[in-house]
Parts: C-alpha cells; sequence; structure tokens
C-alpha cells in the first residue's frame, strides 16, 4: 500500500503565514526503509504536535459502482484492534487532551491528530497500532453504513453547493477522459437520470443555466 507518513511540530497559522519557499526549505524530508517517508516541519511557538498520516488513495481509486469504500475504510479504521477497542482510538486521545480526525478526498484519506508534545507518542503508536492490525468486523458494516449515507444527505444532497460541484466534476470528468478525477467521495445513495437543483433559490439561477447547459434532463424540485 503505498502511503506517506507526515509528522509535524508545528503552530498552523504561523506555518500558513510563512512564504511558500520558506515553507519548504523548512521540511525535513527522510524515507524510511520500509518505504514510509517522513515530513518534519518545526516550530516552537507551540509546546503542541500535530501529527498525520496520508494514505496516497482516495474515491479516484474506486470502481465504478463501488463508489465510497475510501470513506467507509476510513470510517471503519476507528473500529479498534486486538489491543485497542471500538472508536477507543478517539477516546484516548481526547482523554489526553489532544483532538483527531479523518477526511477522504479524490487522492489521499488522512488521520490526524493535535497533542502535546510530551503525549504525542500516544498517538503515533494508536496509528501504527491500527494501521497493521485494525478490525474490520462485519458487524459495524452496516451501523456504519448509514452513519456515511446520513453523511451524504448532510453535505451533499441537502447542500445545493455541494451537490453542483459533485455534478460539476462529474462533467468535468466526462469531457477531460480523466478516467475517475470527478468521481464522488461519499458514495451515491440513489440517483436515476435527473441532475436535481433547488431551482427557487436564486443564488443557483447561473448554476442551474450551466447544468442545464451541460447535463439533462434537470429534475424541478420545488
Amino acid at each position: 500500500m503505498r502511503f506517506w507518513f507526515f509528522f509535524f511540530s508545528l503552530l498552523v497559522p504561523a506555518f500558513l503565514s510563512l512564504p511558500v519557499q520558506a515553507q519548504t526549505s523548512q521540511i525535513q524530508d527522510v524515507m524510511l526503509e520500509n518505504g514510509l517517508k517522513v515530513l518534519l516541519l518545526e516550530n516552537h511557538k507551540s509546546p503542541s504536535v500535530t501529527f498525520q498520516v496520508w494514505y496516497r488513495v482516495g474515491s479516484r481509486n474506486e470502481e465504478d459502482g463501488k463508489s465510497g469504500l475510501s470513506h467507509f475504510l476510513e470510517h471503519m479504521m476507528f473500529k479498534g484492534t486486538p489491543k485497542v477497542g471500538p472508536e477507543e482510538y478517539s477516546r484516548i486521545v481526547a482523554k489526553n487532551g489532544g483532538r483527531s480526525n479523518a477526511f477522504t478526498s479524490t487522492d489521499h484519506t488522512v488521520y490526524f491528530a493535535t497533542m502535546s508534545r510530551e503525549k504525542i507518542g500516544i498517538a503515533v503508536d494508536l496509528e501504527a497500532d491500527r494501521m497493521a492490525n485494525a478490525l474490520l468486523d462485519g458487524s459495524y458494516f452496516e451501523p456504519e453504513k448509514k452513519v456515511i449515507m446520513e453523511e451524504r444527505r448532510l453535505r451533499t444532497e441537502d447542500n445545493p453547493t455541494s451537490a453542483l460541484g459533485e455534478v460539476a466534476g462529474a462533467v468535468d470528468d466526462l469531457e477531460h477522459r480523466a478516467g475517475d478525477v470527478g468521481r464522488e467521495v461519499l458514495p451515491v445513495l440513489e440517483r436515476g437520470e435527473a441532475i436535481v437543483v433547488p431551482v427557487d433559490d436564486e443564488r443557483w439561477n447561473a448554476d442551474r443555466a450551466q447544468a442545464i447547459h451541460h447535463v439533462e434532463p434537470v429534475a424541478r424540485v420545488e
């Protein structure tokens, strides 16, 4: 499996305020024998560490009819290992004063935690454990699928901007023959031949016109 391993010691706002050239010059880049790439950026303005693991796999790597598998696996990675119980990863990090989360994009799946520098080893150990020993217990499949379906409704199907963005990405994919660049991160639940846009939202007038021009038919939502 191809992956990057990002290990930052930084205060993010301070980092982002630096010129790009300064940011790049301060990053230490090491490739381990096992193929793990480690990037380190030090910034001692804050006594905290943000630790991230980046897997170079996302929705563009999925097959037609199986969209959303990368995002589904992201959720399943929180269901425990032989050493750590289900959902215990986040609880352990929070108990030690940190915060953690994960996200999936078209190109990457990322897991991250921010903790004090004295305790960041806890997050590193937890991440290493589930990287090698994650339990994909089938009893969690259906419940987690429902969680992801609800995420899709909230983030995409009930969000005009996100819904149109997904359509635009798919259209761009078809026009440029990119193969899988426009594939959705969240799985498609039920979709007919129509593209659904809220025609009563004034902010959507121009977007709706573009949608009709590129993809038809368009279903009206009153």
